[in-house]
């Protein structure tokens, strides 16, 4: 059984019209760093509007975060958006997903690659820090359209200096070019090789294991370029590999 609970908005954090975190306390089950529940309104009709999103707080932390984009036309995505603290929401007790650091085997580079607010399970996965130091290196990568949109950067730089050199960030930027990041698309910068020449590592399934997390079309094709080109596969229990991917909707 998994049952629906209430979940009280303590904060909302708008951070621009389309990005927005939710900061939630409810009596949820332990989780692992790096899963997702999944939150529910009510819509005008008493339709329950149910969508899935990732913890970004670590499972140590009371307080339940949540970051999101705001869906032109999207029917739950807009509800929260307009949610006031105080409010009421409906969250899973228990959470999903196998997206999790125990899951992925021993290697010497672990390279995280996130879209937009793919960035989430990372953020908890690297807060928690549980079972990390088994990688030699960890590489979070965030690409978003806009420089603007790195809503997160501060937290990955404190991240930065909690891991003391094991921890190497970089950011990217589709849209605009900004100094402090790298431009263009993930799968482009893979095949020209420009973000292993910036961090300084190769990605090799002798050596690495790629985690891919956001936009499907990113997922896809990073792992499409990584399986042609790197001869790198899917990770799973019964066979193991060197990608584990987490598609977001």
């Amino acid at each position: 059984m998994n049952p629906w609970i209430n979940a009280e908005v303590l904060t909302i954090k708008k951070w621009s019209s389309y990005l927005f975190s939710l900061i939630l306390n409810a009596p949820i089950a332990p989780f692992c760093a790096g899963q997702f529940t999944k939150l529910a309104l009510y819509d005008h009709t008493n339709k329950k509007i149910q969508r899935a999103y990732s913890y970004l707080n670590s499972p140590s932390e009371k307080k339940l975060e949540i970051y999101i984009v705001r869906v032109l036309n999207g029917k739950l995505s807009n509800m929260l958006y307009n949610l006031q603290s105080g409010d009421k929401i409906l969250i899973k007790k228990h959470s999903f997903g196998f997206f999790i650091i125990d899951e992925i085997p021993d290697c010497n580079t672990l390279w995280m690659f996130a879209t937009g607010t793919g960035i989430g399970p990372y953020c908890s996965i690297l807060k928690e820090g549980k079972n990390i130091n088994r990688f030699n290196h960890i590489v979070l990568v965030h690409a978003v359209r806009y420089q603007h949109e790195l809503i997160y950067l501060p937290l990955m730089k404190k991240l930065y200096e909690k891991y003391k050199g094991k921890l190497k960030i970089q950011t990217i930027v589709s849209r605009e070019e900004n100094k402090n990041s790298l431009t263009g698309r993930i799968p482009f910068l893979l095949n020209n090789k420009m973000i292993e020449k910036k961090i300084g590592l190769s990605i090799s399934p002798k050596n690495s294991h790629v985690m891919l997390c956001g936009n499907p079309g990113m997922v896809k094709d990073t792992y499409d370029f990584l399986k042609n080109n790197r001869n790198m596969i899917k990770h799973l229990r019964r066979k193991k590999g060197n990608i584990t991917m987490e598609k977001y909707w």
